[in-house]
């Protein structure tokens, strides 16, 4: 029910470049414990990972290799050999981040490679930052490594000493993890330039998702977030082949991987989900409890004419008609999705057509961000863009209407006892997350003054107070 002025799925973090590196570093050395013989004379790499969870994944896949080749990764610029930046590159405020953090790291190291979303242009990074050692696209593991081994000597490594988990390394805190389960994108959104950077859709074998998710759960993890840039699509690149895990068939399709994560028994949650007509037998898993009642659809839109305008599916009608249906099966599903006000064209009757939407939908969690021209996206190209001006002031009316729902939606929850998984204990007490809740995008669930319980640690607890964000609770016996 959190109202965000941003894109969940494009965001950048908002800590410094310093501060992300020092975080990311001591998240390795956790995940893969080194001793101080392995440590001795090995080439020591910093790493920043910016944008979006897709991204973090990519992050975690490079340092994995890192430290299975022996290299040490480092919190500050000043011990590193070499830094690396995984960048994001969709809007131009994470574009900017993206150049200030290579910036940054030149002038504190002077030796930087950069790598991410923003890499698919390496003209625009070379023209600013001439200097940087080597620029390589998204997914790109092995020139990352190959552009590493250019230009530091590859570690002795020795495998009984330097142990790297099977699960690899995670740069997430140990109970929940990112699952991505494809690349790439086969929608041409206008307003978006995610295919030119990652291309088509490019689904993993299932086998592979069911082989990481298993580890996963082994190594502790409690929550697995599904991630892509399309989760409805999952498998349609390979026609929906079979493949085998633990021996079985399985088919490559969302359906066939969300029951087979059901019998995890762990948290399961959906993101990036287009409502398509398959989506409706996802619904009777949920409404079991065999995943999480969850779905993050980003509709960006309620009006039919900008929908086409941005080449978006579906329309308002369909939409609410299938969310109706969806909550019948499932009363206790949760929605959440991102919009878009101020695209080019937008009149004011068909931004009071989106607000109209949002009251007969009652979303759950909303995000909201007003249009950027991105380069290269083909809305640059449309007429009459909307005034800055008015653009914020749709997003203010937007975000105000968003709060009275949120507000409503979560003040009935009080009195209700959820299951919350715990994310931290603080000095004032512990604060998770109830199955209503995804790290970083949504709300929380505050335990004041509950100190004996541990991130990781899942207790059943009362609501008994509520805001427009954020809910309290009183933790409950079993």
């Amino acid at each position: 029910m959190t109202v965000n002025t941003f894109d969940p799925k494009q965001t950048t973090t908002m800590d410094t470049p310093r501060k992300v590196m020092e975080q990311q570093a001591k998240a390795t050395d956790t995940a893969a414990a080194k001793s101080e013989a392995s440590a001795e004379g090995n080439a020591r790499i910093g790493f920043v990972s910016l944008g979006c969870p897709k991204n973090l994944v990519d992050s975690e896949r490079i340092l994995t290799q890192l430290r299975t080749e022996g290299y040490d990764v480092v919190p500050t610029y000043d011990d590193a050999d070499l830094v690396i930046v995984n960048t994001c590159g969709f809007i131009d405020s994470a574009v900017q981040e993206s150049l200030d953090t290579i910036g940054e790291a030149l002038a504190e190291n002077g030796k930087v490679i950069v790598t991410g979303c923003l890499g698919a242009k390496e003209n625009d990074i070379t023209e600013i930052h001439p200097n940087v050692l080597g620029v390589t696209g998204p997914h790109a593991y092995e020139e990352v490594l190959n552009q590493v081994h250019q230009h530091l000597e590859k570690p002795k490594h020795n495998p009984f000493v330097d142990l790297i988990p099977d699960h690899g390394v995670k740069l997430t805190p140990k109970h929940f993890a990112y699952l991505k389960i494809s690349e790439g994108c086969d929608h041409r959104c206008t307003f978006c330039i995610i295919p030119s950077m990652r291309g088509d859709l490019d689904s993993r074998a299932v086998g592979s998702v069911l082989s990481e998710a298993k580890r996963l759960k082994e190594a502790g993890v409690k929550e697995l977030l599904v991630i892509s840039q399309d989760t409805s699509a999952y498998g349609a690149d390979v026609k929906h082949k079979m493949d085998f895990a633990d021996g079985m068939p399985v088919k490559t399709s969302m359906q066939a991987l969300c029951e087979q994560l059901a019998k995890l028994g762990i948290w399961v949650r959906l993101h990036y989900v287009y409502p398509y007509p398959h989506v409706d037998k996802i619904i009777p898993l949920m409404a079991e409890g065999k995943i999480l009642p969850y779905l993050d659809i980003p509709f960006q839109h309620a009006n039919k004419r900008i929908l086409k305008l941005m080449k978006r599916p579906g329309s308002a009608e369909r939409v609410i008609e299938r969310i109706k249906k969806w909550r019948e099966i499932c009363p206790e599903l949760v929605i959440r999705s991102t919009f878009i006000v101020g695209f080019p064209g937008e009149t004011e009757e068909e931004f009071e057509e989106l607000l109209a939407f949002l009251r007969e939908a009652q979303l759950d969690r909303v995000g909201c961000f007003k249009y950027s021209p991105v380069e290269g996206a083909t809305a640059n190209e449309f007429p009459d863009h909307v005034p800055e001006e008015v653009m914020e002031d749709r997003l203010q009316r937007f975000m105000a209407v968003q709060a009275e729902i949120s507000a409503a939606k979560l003040q009935a929850r009080i009195g209700q006892e959820y299951l919350v998984l715990i994310d931290e204990v603080n000095s004032e007490g512990a604060v998770g997350r109830s199955y209503m809740d995804a790290p970083e995008v949504d709300g929380k669930v505050y335990l004041t003054d509950e100190f004996d319980v541990e991130p990781g640690d899942m207790v059943w607890a009362q609501i008994i107070h509520a805001d427009e964000h954020d809910v309290w609770g009183v933790k409950v016996e079993d």
